[in-house]
């Protein structure tokens, strides 16, 4: 092989994979079946990517050191205190859960595809792992209500490790049994060497990655590693504990990668908050590459493999056995009738189903040749088909089962100080959902006496934004007295929203310059350029009031802003949409939208049919630090007003 293709090919396909990553934000689809598509498309379909160099004992190797950092990643996003209202179906979903659909998809995979039972139950064994590299995106993108994404994000990072160990378990177990003996050799019990392998993976996982993290937690902890070798550092340790794992028991590495994780991110010690960015980075790289890469090895001799039978096989695992499954783990468990529903309809396979089977597929052939041949296209097509339509689909459903909004319009407040909760409530009666967070509990109680949602919480600290009910929930406004904590809140709540979404107020410019926070650590400016703490809190002190303005065909917002100089525009309400004003956007408001402005006095209607309602009272006398307990909207000049959009 010329080392110029080699070269190409490996160039083709970080771009193939992350173009795929980009078109997939871009419109909005799942991740994973772009990548699918591409890999495929330049592999098989064209040659643009030649599978020949694309194999080598380097290939599965690498594809199991990318997922154990994958599942590493992934651990680092569980958070113990969650199990404590879902821990009885997470544990039953792992369990329970995986017995059914083990056994079922195993059955299928004799009856409907014609795989031997060996073979069959060794698909049914890949086939209980669920792919956190397509549920966490998924998540992310639908934000469910409540407890159910926390199961699922659960089930989805810890059914990983324990399905790819049952599958080893399972294969090593039919070997044993098929591979021929040597004249005078004894055939090894099957269940003990199962249960050896069992307890084997356990010790092995267990002890190796409680080495590991207290490894990096006492370097972190004792300062020995500078600040810019800490992710170095980290991946060195995942790296080198995942091959200890590998090399004393065969795939205790999954195990040992996904404990690691978790223990890493439930210990008090040291914040692993950068780690966690960093391999937040390197998780899209590695699946890019990986479903790349994988797809690109298939053959069009492989689509003979997609049969009647086969897709039959395919329906009954999204439409039986996973509700099947879900139903029973839910028994005894406090999960609604709607979460079983979400939870059935969340079951994507991904890149440890795809390694897994392609692994096998190797270490199968010299046994069952033509089921072995077929592992991986089947696998594939519950890949494709599970993601193409869980990915597609999930969105809906969970707005028809009122676990999620369409497209969250609710306001995140990182501050509840007075005039804050004033804002929050100007938009909150008008239907959208607020949720301020403050780290004063005086604070945070007015705000509750108030009616609106409020939680203490420390913006910056680790896990905050997993504790935080998100659902419902698009935008962010910080509003704090201090400049880097808005600055360091917006870019904290960045992986949870838009980076056009996430607004702060603008910087002190008399105690602070404009450089002294890089543009890349700021959000968008909030309201305008100039809209300081102090500023808008001196306009609140001095008697501002908020009110909203209805613009009409004969009343542009041109008009409105010839005869309110003094206003400032804050937010525009187009039907059940919100947007905020800011120096960065241009809003355009039209005839119909409703403009929420702050009044340095109560305004006045210019003229008939010019609708005014204030958004609040403030009582005379007020003291600047003084709850607001009331907040009316009454009609202020000509013209009677008209409902308020929900």
């Amino acid at each position: 092989m010329h080392s110029e293709s080699l070269l190409i090919t490996i160039a083709a396909v970080v771009v193939l994979g992350i173009g795929a990553q980009w078109l997939a934000w871009r419109f909005r689809l799942p991740s994973i079946l772009l990548l699918l598509i591409f890999g495929f498309v330049a592999g098989p379909v064209t040659g643009f990517i030649d599978p020949a160099t694309l194999q080598g004992d380097w290939l599965f190797p690498f594809v199991s050191l990318a997922v154990g950092i994958i599942l590493f990643e992934g651990g680092l996003s569980l958070r113990l205190d969650e199990l404590r209202e879902v821990g009885a179906a997470v544990r039953n979903l792992i369990t329970i859960g995986v017995v059914v659909t083990g056994v079922l998809a195993a059955l299928g995979a004799h009856y409907l595809v014609g795989f031997g039972w060996n073979v069959a139950i060794v698909t049914g064994a890949i086939l209980t792992v669920t792919g956190p590299t397509v549920v966490i995106p998924l998540l992310r993108h639908v934000r469910p209500a409540g407890r159910v994404g926390t199961v699922a994000k659960w089930e989805g990072i810890t059914i990983d490790p324990i399905g790819a160990i049952l599958a080893v378990l399972v294969m090593e177990a039919i070997i044993l049994v098929h591979e021929p003996l040597a004249p005078g050799e004894v055939r090894e019990g099957v269940a003990g060497k199962l249960v050896e392998g069992m307890l084997l993976e356990v010790v092995v996982g267990v002890g190796v990655a409680i080495l590991g993290a207290a490894f990096l937690v006492l370097l972190l902890r004792r300062r020995l590693v500078p600040d810019w070798l800490q992710n170095p550092i980290a991946l060195m340790t995942v790296v080198a504990t995942f091959a200890l794992a590998n090399s004393l028991q065969e795939e205790a590495g999954l195990l040992e990668a996904t404990l690691m994780g978790i223990i890493m991110a439930n210990q008090k010690y040291v914040s692993v908050r950068r780690i966690v960015e960093f391999k937040e980075d390197l998780r899209v790289l590695l699946i890019s590459l990986l479903f790349i890469v994988l797809s690109a090895r298939l053959t069009l001799d492989d689509l003979a493999y997609v049969s009647t039978g086969a897709l039959i096989f395919l329906g009954g695992l999204i439409f039986v056995v996973r509700p099947l499954a879900v139903f029973l783990s839910s028994l005894g468990t406090r999960l609604t009738w709607k979460e079983q529903a979400f939870l059935s309809w969340m079951a994507p396979r991904g890149i440890v189903a795809a390694a897994v089977a392609s692994l096998f597929s190797f270490r199968l052939q010299p046994f069952f040749p033509e089921d072995a041949a077929g592992l991986v296209p089947i696998i594939f097509l519950v890949i494709v088909g599970t993601v193409a339509l869980y990915g597609l689909t999930i969105s809906p459903v969970a707005r028809m089962l009122g676990l999620a909004l369409p497209d969250p319009q609710g306001v995140l407040f990182i501050g509840a100080h007075p005039w804050a909760r004033r804002l929050a409530e100007a938009i909150h009666r008008r239907g959208f959902r607020v949720l301020l967070v403050d780290a004063n509990p005086k604070n945070v109680r007015a705000a509750r006496r108030a009616g609106l949602p409020a939680q203490r919480a420390n913006v910056l600290a680790d896990g905050v934004i997993d504790e935080l009910d998100l659902s419902g929930v698009g935008q962010l406004l910080a509003l704090t007295p201090n400049d880097e904590v808005n600055a360091l809140g917006a870019l904290h709540f960045a992986e949870a929203f838009e980076t056009a979404d996430v607004y702060q107020l603008a910087t002190r410019l008399d105690s602070a310059r404009e450089t002294d926070i890089p543009v890349h650590l700021r959000g968008q400016p909030l309201f305008s350029d100039t809209s300081t703490y102090a500023d808008l809190d001196s306009r609140f002190q001095n008697g501002a009031t908020i009110a909203s303005v209805t613009l009409t065909e004969r009343y542009h917002y041109s008009t409105f802003r010839g005869d309110y100089d003094d206003a400032m525009p804050l937010f525009l309400v187009r039907g059940d949409k919100l947007s905020v004003f800011s120096g960065g956007t241009d809003l355009n408001p039209q005839p119909d939208d409703v403009i929420i402005a702050l009044f340095d006095e109560r305004p006045v209607a210019p003229g008939e049919g010019v609708i005014i309602e204030l958004e609040d009272t403030a009582r005379r006398g007020e003291e600047p630090n003084e709850e607001l307990t009331e907040s009316t909207r009454e009609p202020v000049g000509a013209g009677s007003a008209s409902p308020l959009p929900r």
